[in-house]
């Protein structure tokens, strides 16, 4: 079976398109995970929640970002800049009011959710258990509390990741190690780790993990941004940073 794991689209559609494409011709998968912030900082917020709402595949979870939660909540005091609260004033202001209240309305209001797949245990996170909103998981971070889950599905730094945990447990079997495997696809529409591709995961239960990137028309989407929010926005998309 294939999971296809989304984050941090952040209103780039012609991101978001690429990625569609690209899994239209080379996986199948069973089922979506969506990890929060598909809006904000990108020019079509509202489009990217039109997409996601004609998808054909099973969406096993969608929860909230911080984005998300700054913007239905008009909560801006967490941006670390000035230019971040006024990018989510104007994402908000320019979503539809269908749009908010498909946001109102996502069962993963928290940040996080707990879901079955292939009959495995899985956590979805925004960020980390330690602050499902602002604090991401790192590789080298802290790894308290996530040994019950056989998957933890994690966005929000903007930078891949795929590595297994082993914690202490009674299990012969498996010379008393429990595994746990982290993964975090990237970001879909702001990449950060000097790849400017639009990046995503798969989760094939029998082939493994696979971390993927599609390239697609930075230019173009740049073109859309407008003097609304600050051009830092649309010139990091070149270098993914």
């Amino acid at each position: 079976m294939q999971l296809l794991i989304l984050s941090d689209i952040h209103g780039n559609v012609s991101a978001l398109e690429s990625v569609l494409n690209d899994v239209k011709k080379n996986y199948s998968p069973d089922a979506l995970a969506l990890l929060g912030d598909f809006i904000d900082y990108g020019m079509r917020s509202d489009d990217v929640i039109k997409i996601i709402k004609s998808l054909d595949i099973p969406i096993v979870c969608n929860i909230w970002g911080n984005h998300e939660r700054a913007v239905v909540e008009r909560d801006y005091s967490h941006f670390s800049s000035p230019r971040g609260a006024v990018s989510a004033e104007n994402t908000r202001k320019n979503l539809s009011a269908d749009s908010l209240e498909y946001l109102e309305n996502l069962s993963g209001k928290c940040g996080y959710a707990e879901f079955e797949f292939a009959d495995m245990k899985f956590l979805a996170v925004h960020g980390s258990l330690k602050d499902p909103y602002w604090k991401a998981v790192f590789p080298d971070g802290n790894y308290e509390g996530y040994e019950k889950y056989d998957y933890v599905l994690s966005g929000h730094s903007h930078y891949a990741h795929a590595f297994p945990i082993f914690y202490p447990a009674e299990n012969p079997d498996y010379r008393n190690k429990k595994r746990t495997f982290f993964i975090n696809p990237g970001s879909v529409g702001q990449p950060r780790n000097h790849d400017p591709r639009a990046q995503y995961a798969v989760l094939d239960t029998e082939r493994g993990v696979f971390l993927l990137a599609s390239e697609y028309d930075i230019k173009y989407e740049q073109s859309l941004f407008t003097d609304d929010v600050d051009p830092f926005y649309s010139k990091r998309l070149e270098k993914g940073v």
